[in-house]
């Protein structure tokens, strides 16, 4: 099999031709990589990126300098380099997961898009991946190979792209199961997981009634935990009984009756035993105060 050519430009080199490449990396195993401006040589390649011009993905030219541009998204968001060979090949990346392609379009290469193409309404202040990108180059104060500089970039690129993808579908998974938890309470205060998966969001959403929760820690030992009102916000939709706070071990199994409880939180929001029996007796006793 032949082993497919992908051309970028030389020189200075920015996030979006950096993700691009390495994007790329998850569908080609193998490819030689030209970094040039050279029209003749960028011709000949089967990939090009960032450079040459032209935009068409039939042919493979993903460049986005032309007059016009290369589109836009429906918030007004230009595509660079990056959006456009995501446009191409986000879903193929994703495992045909049209959820998490769309969730990593809006959370990394919509805004790395933006920041390239200087539509930077909208966009998190402080330092963004497009800037820790830009760190890669040689400085003018160093003697570096902006190749061997664009390769780091590129490795450094495809492991944070890997886990915004991870991150995406466990995300995406979660929101799954909690569903599901919400759907199946016997009793909608009180949302039960099997297992610890990340709720808040999906509860918030989901369900105005849902006041504790009730998970597995890492540690094998069983939590309760209060629903906050909104997502950040540190009042609670109901609080954990006042005469728990701070309380842990002996105290708190003293106050509580059960033998294995281990600790309240001062602040209310969080307490455990070591067993599920014990932890679901203690959601009954806030729930009821």
């Amino acid at each position: 099999m032949k082993k497919i050519t992908i051309a970028t430009h030389n020189g200075n080199f920015h996030a979006d031709d950096v993700f691009s490449i390495a994007a790329l990396k998850f569908i080609f195993p193998t490819f030689e990589l030209v970094r040039t401006r050279n029209l003749d040589v960028i011709q000949e390649a089967d990939l090009v990126i960032d450079v040459g011009g032209e935009y068409d993905p039939e042919v493979g030219r993903f460049d986005h300098h032309q007059r016009g541009g290369a589109g836009e998204r429906e918030n007004g968001i230009p595509y660079s380099s990056f959006g456009l060979i995501w446009k191409k090949y986000g879903l193929t990346i994703c495992n045909n997961d049209q959820d998490v392609a769309n969730s990593v379009d809006a959370g990394l290469v919509s805004t790395i898009d933006a920041i390239d193409c200087g539509h930077v309404e909208g966009v998190a202040q402080g330092i963004s991946l497009s800037q820790t990108i830009s760190m890669f180059n040689p400085t003018w104060q160093e003697n570096g190979d902006f190749d061997s500089c664009f390769d780091q970039a590129v490795e450094f690129a495809h492991i944070v792209l890997s886990r915004f993808i991870a991150s995406a579908n466990g995300g995406i998974s979660a929101k799954a199961i909690v569903a599901k938890a919400i759907t199946e309470a016997e009793d909608p205060r009180l949302i039960v997981l099997q297992q610890y998966t990340p709720w808040k969001r999906t509860v918030l959403t989901l369900s105005k009634e849902a006041l504790f929760m009730v998970y597995p820690s890492q540690s094998g030992h069983w939590r309760i935990q209060t629903v906050p009102v909104e997502l950040g916000s540190f009042e609670d939709r109901k609080s954990l009984p006042k005469s728990w706070a701070g309380l842990s071990d002996a105290a708190l199994q003293k106050e509580t009756g059960l033998a294995d409880a281990m600790f309240c939180h001062n602040g209310l929001f969080i307490a455990g035993s070591e067993s599920f029996e014990s932890t679901m007796k203690m959601a009954s006793m806030a729930l009821s105060e």
